[in-house]
């Protein structure tokens, strides 16, 4: 099981390297995919992103089974090529930030280039949550963690007090 990088680790501040369009089909890198996936199920998340684990490269790995969810989705090189000019305000959380949640305002719908798993182009096209999501595991990217992204501090709450006063329906951690 990969172990999860915290808040505080350097990795989680770096720019990302992009992956060599030769690697994608590695044997090393698809099973790299693969331990992300099952690490941020077991969490449980929605998504992680390869610094998350310590890899400093431009992959994200994202799922959400759940109503209202969005499909497993690899994402390696990818760019935001397209933001909607609708924010939504939500609450968000993060596997490298333990026990945190703050709400965030991001753009409702965004368009997405990069290459799935096996090194194909994605072009597509993202709202709700799975737009949010997108949006947070790319700064994941940047060096950026969603309390980078909040612009009022004081919805910056701990994970029990949100549960009590805050959190409306069950949800997972991006």
């Amino acid at each position: 099981m990969l172990k999860i990088a915290k808040l505080g680790n350097p990795i989680l501040r770096k720019m990302a390297a992009p992956i060599d369009h030769r690697e994608i089909k590695s044997f090393e890198l698809q099973r790299l995919i693969d331990d992300m996936f099952e690490a941020m199920y077991d969490e449980p998340g929605i998504g992680l992103a390869a610094p998350q684990v310590s890899r400093s490269i431009q992959l994200v790995v994202m799922g959400c089974k759940d109503e209202g969810g969005f499909p497993e989705t690899v994402l390696i090189n990818p760019s935001i090529v397209y933001y909607g000019p609708e924010q939504v305000e939500n609450w968000e959380g993060c596997l490298s930030v333990d026990g945190l949640r703050g709400k965030v305002t991001r753009p409702s719908v965004v368009r997405v280039k990069g290459l799935d798993r096996r090194g194909k182009p994605l072009d597509f096209e993202a709202s709700g949550l799975y737009a949010v999501c997108i949006q947070h595991e790319l700064d994941h990217l940047i060096g950026k963690v969603f309390l980078d992204r909040m612009k009022d501090m004081s919805t910056l709450t701990q994970l029990h007090e949100f549960q009590q006063y805050w959190q409306k329906e069950p949800t997972s951690v991006i």
